[in-house]
């Protein structure tokens, strides 16, 4: 996919460099069925690590960019990468996943691109803590023609907080910690769910200017992350 078509999309690229049984640990997962190492740059299309409740809470990966169980052509992920918190009970794309089959999708921090001048520059969004978080997610099983089950998930995004707001206008919605068994419980209703679609406590972000090196998704290294 090109550059620029990522770069105006929210939220389009982020970071998980937590070791995966630290990541376990830390959301009380007691199963991971999923061997990925550490990415710096993940883009759309690419496999990324999710916690779902399934039974038991575990770690499983999942290709990013929500292909619908009813869709024909799989390309369609790359348009749907996001769903917005305010309108995804309008979109038929969405609300099923969202009512039925929601994960917590594992960041370290994320990239966005901020305006300057005539030009854009690149911002890498992390916690104070700088440690790592689940960022609200909604999945599908899709099936292809030959049979082959696909799992595959979408980021929410709600409106910037006032952390965000000089950076850009949306943001990744990140569930809080004393939130997230809510919101893996296939039970949950859906008032309590919209409950917890808000953004994210300012105070806990922090964030960087970055190298424009992150602009290509094929660069995928430690710099991405350094301060530029």
């Amino acid at each position: 996919m090109a550059a620029f078509t990522i770069l105006s999309t929210m939220c389009g690229r982020f970071v998980r460099i937590t070791d995966l049984r630290e990541a376990a640990k830390f959301f009380s997962a007691a199963v991971v069925e999923t061997d990925q190492g550490p990415s710096y740059n993940i883009a759309p299309k690419q496999p990324v690590v999710v916690v779902m409740e399934e039974g038991k809470r575990k770690l499983v990966s999942m290709q990013w960019g929500l292909i619908p169980s009813w869709s024909k052509d799989p390309n369609i992920g790359y348009k749907m990468i996001n769903a917005r918190a305010e309108t995804i009970l309008e979109k038929p794309s969405f609300k099923g996943a969202f009512k039925h089959r929601r994960c917590l999708i594992i960041a370290d921090g994320f990239y966005e691109w901020r305006e300057e001048g005539s030009g854009k520059v690149p911002v890498y969004i992390f916690l104070r803590d700088k440690g790592p978080f689940g960022m609200a997610g909604i999945y599908e099983v899709w099936k292809s023609e030959s049979g082959e089950e696909i799992k595959t998930c979408s980021i929410i995004t709600t409106a910037a907080n006032e952390f965000m707001k000089p950076i850009h206008h949306r943001m990744p919605l990140i569930i809080r910690r004393e939130d997230e068994a809510v919101w893996l419980d296939p039970k949950t209703e859906e008032s309590a769910l919209l409950q917890i679609l808000k953004p994210c406590d300012p105070s806990l972000m922090d964030c960087h200017d970055v190298s424009s090196a992150v602009n290509s998704p094929s660069h995928n290294a430690a710099d991405c992350i350094e301060p530029a």
